[in-house]
């Protein structure tokens, strides 16, 4: 009886190490996808290639594109579209071109608004790691949104996706970036510091990676989407 008893306090004292050490690696797993050094375990099979279909990496969303220029900025989004409460936002994407520093509102794919945007500090390129002030390039959905204490509103977007993800590590096998670089995170688009539209008059790429406008033009677009929305960002 008293082996069975020791063999029984031995089993629990095992399982219970076993639990803590697997909350113990979870935790650790978890840090290290947050702060993007490892790969989210849903994401494992696509990153990898291993459940990978052949138009995974078209990233093409908006194929109909407006005039070079701002389209119809010199009209309201309620002129064009009507009052945000009576719109289905389902409707609404957004494309984002950074070679000519641009965001356009589409409704239904068929583009209807215009705004000039700056990027971050590095715009040349797709972002491949934390830190290169680059702005990504993909498709992206918004996430979250909610005001901004410093940049008026924050609409931020899923990086890294999946496609993020499969660039990052390719950049690394190439050798491109280090093994030991994060992929980076909350990446979005907002406005400017106050009394700062100038920033967007002038083109100054300011941010880390993210997507800047003037404050009273991310407030116009704020009441048009909602989580969801889908964002394209080309080059």
């Amino acid at each position: 009886m008293e082996i069975k008893k020791i063999r029984g306090n031995l089993g629990r004292i095992f399982s219970l190490t076993s639990l803590l050490l697997l909350a113990a690696s979870s935790v650790f797993y978890w840090n290290l996808v947050r702060q993007g050094y490892a790969v989210p375990i849903p994401y494992i099979l696509d990153v990898f290639c291993l459940n990978k279909s052949p138009a995974d990496d078209l990233n093409i969303l908006h194929t109909q594109l407006p005039p070079d220029k701002l389209l119809n900025y010199e009209k309201s989004l309620i002129q064009i579209l009507g009052e945000p409460d009576k719109l289905d936002k389902n409707r609404i994407s957004i494309l984002v071109e950074k070679s000519k520093y641009r965001l356009t509102v589409y409704d239904s794919k068929k583009p209807v608004k215009s705004y000039s945007v700056v990027f971050g500090g590095n715009p040349a390129g797709d972002k491949l790691k934390e830190g290169d002030l680059r702005t990504p390039e993909g498709v992206f959905t918004i996430k979250d949104m909610y005001p901004h204490e410093s940049w008026s509103k924050f609409l931020w977007l899923d990086y890294p996706t999946k496609q993020s993800w499969r660039k990052h590590i390719k950049a690394k096998q190439d050798g491109t970036i280090g093994w030991g670089d994060s992929v980076g995170s909350e990446v979005g688009i907002h406005g400017v510091p106050a009394n700062s539209h100038n920033i967007i008059k002038y083109r100054s790429n300011w941010t880390l990676g993210c997507v800047s406008l003037e404050n009273k033009d991310v407030e116009e677009l704020y009441g048009f989407v909602q989580k969801g929305t889908a964002v394209e960002i080309m080059k």
